[in-house]
């Protein structure tokens, strides 16, 4: 049985999908209807792109509802749970905040900055139905940042499913789902980024099914006087959290795995391992003074 890699770019990022198998054709065809998933869901919800629905539905802020069908009102759907089992912290009408935070730029934003776009964020204000959505207010956004890349993820381990494939591995920038386990029963080994030391991993972990995602503050942020000013931001505050150096968690999806990660990130060290452990999600997580606290079964 051989191993099968396709590297592609998506979503702004290098990508990879590993296939086993013994006939290279179907291989390459299944890891094609996989990419091309990926790609479908960027163009559809990416908000860098005027055409996607995102873009849509930002333009119409203030304005009428946008209809919206059922693969768009069941993310939206995922997104009020999420904003629900956060407390509020986690909230797709944030993205407004990127507006002030510049992270090629070495400065923190300041209140004045950052009031007018607090008073855009609201997920409670966003009107849904099963067929629309309305931004009730100018201004206001929805962003999948949050999730879309997760869900890219899932949907093309379902499509490599639906092909027939029955060991692979789906990665989108270190976010990965895994189809079964390698041909020869053995587990595969998924390399976790060590947060502080680029070069290094913190872990390799034996995974036979289901997802992986890392949430952190290392992949985006600035230092200003010494402190780390990471790009997952606080809806509540506009700030950035300072919490966790990284939290990796194993999950049945990688819509899962990923939303629970950057949860667990903003609620912070003691309330996030409390929260993971209630959820009884395997993790992985690095505190804000480096100690490893391993709950990854």
């Amino acid at each position: 049985m051989t191993l099968h890699r396709f590297t592609f770019r998506a979503m702004a990022a290098e990508n990879e999908v590993q296939i086993h198998g013994e006939d290279a054709s179907r291989a390459e065809a299944a890891a094609a209807g996989a990419i091309a998933e990926v790609r479908r869901i960027e163009a559809k919800y990416s908000r860098y792109r005027a055409t996607s629905v995102v873009s849509r539905i930002n333009a119409q802020a203030g304005g009428a509802p946008v209809a919206i069908d059922a693969e768009t009102g069941g993310l939206l759907t995922f997104a009020a749970a999420c904003h629900g089992q956060s407390g509020g912290a986690f909230d797709a009408t944030s993205g407004v905040l990127r507006r002030a935070w510049r992270f090629d730029a070495n400065r923190v934003p300041t209140d004045d900055e950052l009031a007018p776009l607090l008073a855009l964020i609201g997920w409670t204000r966003v009107e849904l139905t099963g067929e629309t959505v309305r931004l009730p207010d100018p201004g206001m956004e929805l962003d999948f940042g949050g999730f879309g890349k997760e869900y890219a993820v899932d949907r093309a381990a379902l499509v490599l499913n639906a092909m027939g494939v029955a060991s692979a591995l789906v990665n989108l920038a270190g976010d990965l789902t895994i189809l079964g386990s390698q041909p020869d029963g053995s587990p595969w080994r998924v390399g976790i980024r060590h947060p502080r030391r680029e070069d290094a991993l913190l872990a390799s972990l034996p995974v036979r099914s289901g997802a992986i995602a890392t949430s952190g503050d290392y992949e985006r942020f600035i230092e200003v006087d010494g402190v780390r000013h990471c790009h997952i931001l606080d809806p509540r505050s506009g700030r950035s959290v300072h919490s966790f150096q990284s939290v990796t968690v194993h999950a049945s999806s990688c819509l899962v795995a990923g939303s629970a990660s950057t949860i667990a990130m903003l609620k912070g060290e003691e309330d996030g391992l409390a929260w993971l452990e209630a959820l009884g999600l395997s993790h992985l997580c690095v505190r804000a003074n480096g100690e490893v606290v391993d709950r990854f079964h």
